[in-house]
């Protein structure tokens, strides 16, 4: 039986509150998120007087547009600190889980040029959380030829990855299980990755997206332990995807510290 090595990763970005007023209108008001609340207060009260002149509308437009262009990335920011938890529904593209529920990044582990270097877990985790969540061009090798000397060369990195790499506190990677997969013959990590710094998620939070091998991207609280709890009774996930993302909660619960509020998770055999 010919067997390869697949890695499983529950990623966890993190998202303060402390982050959005630091980013907003400037000195315009000491709170921006009551600057905004009053604004839209004072828009909606408008609206529901009745018709209003043109010249009111465009005002009220250019102001929610400017005035306001920094919150986009920062909204999931505003509330109790937590981490923001990314769950994928794979597309019906890939060979593997299909239509199914997963934890993202998911790929196989190989190596790509440096047969040695590459060999890491490392390597792979960080290779497929750029290929998937960070926009970086695909560069595994059992979909075409690889033509790159060294794929993985700092002048090839993300924006999000490079500062990573260059602020490695605020960065750690985890293997919370390693096992067989009896229904795919796979042998399988699962790991967490955790961003610990709310200075990411101001910066490149608006620019994580999943790539084509997803058709939806979800993102989840750390704080909202109803959802995640209905999450984890979901009859769409993979077998492998459901383990992982169940180990990953299980340590961040442990390490999370008050970012984190889940049920505590209990695993057991049965016979």
């Amino acid at each position: 039986m010919n067997r390869v090595v697949a890695v499983w990763t529950c990623v966890a970005l993190c998202a303060a509150a402390g982050t959005a007023g630091q980013a907003q209108r400037g000195s315009a008001s000491p709170n921006p998120q009551l600057a905004l609340r009053v604004d839209l207060d004072g828009m909606t009260a408008r609206v529901a007087a009745g018709p209003g002149s043109a010249r009111q509308a465009r005002a009220d437009a250019q102001r929610l547009a400017v005035g306001y262009r920094g919150f986009g990335p920062l909204i999931s920011t505003w509330g109790p600190a937590d981490y923001a938890l990314l769950v994928q529904e794979r597309s019906s593209s890939v060979v593997n889980a299909t239509r199914q529920l997963a934890v993202i990044p998911k790929g196989f582990h190989q190596p790509l040029a440096d047969f040695c270097g590459d060999a890491k877990i490392a390597a792979t985790l960080r290779r497929e959380m750029e290929e998937e969540l960070f926009g970086r061009e695909d560069i595994d090798n059992t979909v075409g030829e690889q033509h790159a000397a060294d794929p993985l060369h700092p002048s090839r990195l993300s924006a999000p990855m490079r500062w990573l790499l260059e602020n490695p506190g605020a960065f750690r990677m985890e293997c919370t299980g390693f096992g067989l997969n009896l229904v795919s013959g796979n042998f399988e990590f699962a790991c967490l990755i955790v961003i610990d710094s709310d200075e990411f998620w101001s910066r490149f939070g608006g620019q994580i997206e999943a790539c084509w091998e997803s058709s939806s991207l979800r993102q989840y609280s750390s704080l909202d332990g109803g959802s995640l709890a209905a999450l984890a009774d979901d009859s769409g996930w993979s077998n492998e995807g459901l383990f992982a993302f169940l180990q990953g909660l299980r340590r961040l619960r442990q390490v999370g510290g008050d970012r984190v509020d889940v049920p505590a998770i209990d695993s057991g055999v049965r016979s």
